[in-house]
């Protein structure tokens, strides 16, 4: 390697995450959520392989995302849906990225940038149905659903979506699912009997573990996220044939014999219990190793799993590699799909008390994503 540390990411295995999930979803269009980087696998490239497999749609957390796609060439339906004061609404606009509301101000800023620019605007309307997070309140849904039709009238705005999000999809059987539903169905009956809900109008709720564990609430459109990239959403039920698309190595740096009794890293929380061989990992917690992974989290290297030796410093931890043989430069595998041993994420998120997302999500830009493009059951290594 040319850097100390790569995340390989396998563009074949999103691919086939994509074409899993769509066939899952029946006849449902299906949206790829590559919002934060695209999970840490890095956007455009991400997201170029999740159309590849079959995704009719991309969805983005934020506008700058949606634009930052839109100048890397694609040219996919995207949606924005966390849309605060002050973003570049004209330019989203612009660019025909599809804008959610969930209160009237927003809709009245967004039809005012659809005026400016002199374009329709694209909107997906969001109904809070028990997550209380985004979405309008059914209590206020009918007044923001005349707002609406009264901007759509002007033709200021489209209303191409309506839409909400699971609280607790990945937690099967659990009574809120039901409710959401419900409320969900009562959403969609105000929107058709106010005239929002023409044919044209997409309705969506479903997330990876929705789309997985739940058909009827698919819809027309389902919206996985965490299961693009190999992650199961709902673990406990296995990996649904999710392939691991990120595997995570570091080239090993500094390697030395310590005599029996050496701390090891700050505050000594580690110390040898004989003469050992200890080996330097260039990562860190600047790099999205958690602090806490010490002590705890395991890696690949000399062909054993080794756990991290002592804290976890900002840019490199340690590992003891007792009398096993590593050299500077050999490679170390934090986390992978597991087909050579290597811990995966979701040990590394079980270990640590999380979840995948964060555990993917977390690590930086100095590190180099590396695109490849893997035939399933080849090896990783040349």
């Amino acid at each position: 390697m040319a850097t100390p540390a790569q995340a390989r990411v396998d563009l074949a295995a999103i691919r086939h995450n994509v074409a899993l999930l769509k066939e899952l979803a029946g006849g449902a269009e299906l949206m790829g959520a590559v919002k934060a980087d695209a999970y840490g696998h890095g956007l455009v490239p991400s997201s170029e392989a999740v159309l590849e497999g079959g995704a009719s749609r991309l969805g983005t957390a934020f506008i700058r995302e949606a634009l930052a796609l839109r100048e890397g060439g694609v040219t996919a339906p995207i949606l924005s849906w966390l849309v605060t004061p002050g973003e570049p609404l004209d330019e989203a606009v612009q660019a025909d990225v599809e804008l959610s509301a969930s209160e009237e101000v927003m809709l009245g800023e967004i039809a005012a940038a659809a005026r400016r620019t002199g374009r329709t605007a694209k909107l997906h309307l969001e109904a809070d149905t028990g997550m209380s997070r985004g979405g309008c309140p059914l209590a206020a849904w009918p007044a923001l659903l005349a707002a609406a039709l009264r901007v759509q009238a002007e033709g200021a705005v489209e209303i191409a979506g309506l839409w909400s999000h699971f609280a607790c999809a990945d937690i099967p059987g659990h009574p809120s699912i039901g409710r959401q539903l419900e409320a969900f169905e009562a959403a969609l009956k105000l929107a058709e009997q106010a005239g929002a809900a023409g044919s044209h109008v997409i309705r969506h709720i479903s997330n990876s573990a929705a789309t997985v564990s739940l058909p009827k609430a698919r819809y027309d459109l389902v919206r996985p996220g965490i299961a693009i990239y190999g992650l199961s959403p709902i673990p406990e039920l296995g990996d649904f044939g999710l392939r691991q698309a990120m595997t995570l190595v570091a080239q090993a740096g500094l390697v030395k014999r310590v005599p029996e009794g050496s701390g090891v890293s700050y505050a000594h929380l580690y110390v040898t219990d004989c003469e050992t061989t200890l080996g330097l990992v260039p990562l860190g917690y600047a790099d999205g190793i958690l602090r806490h992974a010490t002590g705890k989290a395991e890696v690949l290297a000399g062909g054993r799993r080794r756990t991290i030796a002592g804290r976890v410093c900002m840019d490199q931890f340690m590992i003891d590699m007792g009398d096993g043989v590593l050299s500077a430069g050999d490679e170390i595998v934090l986390f992978g799909p597991g087909d050579e041993g290597e811990p995966t994420a979701q040990e590394w998120a079980d270990t640590l008390g999380t979840i995948t997302h964060e555990i993917v999500t977390r690590i930086g830009s100095r590190v180099p994503r590396v695109y490849e493009h893997r035939p399933r059951g080849t090896s990783r290594r040349a």
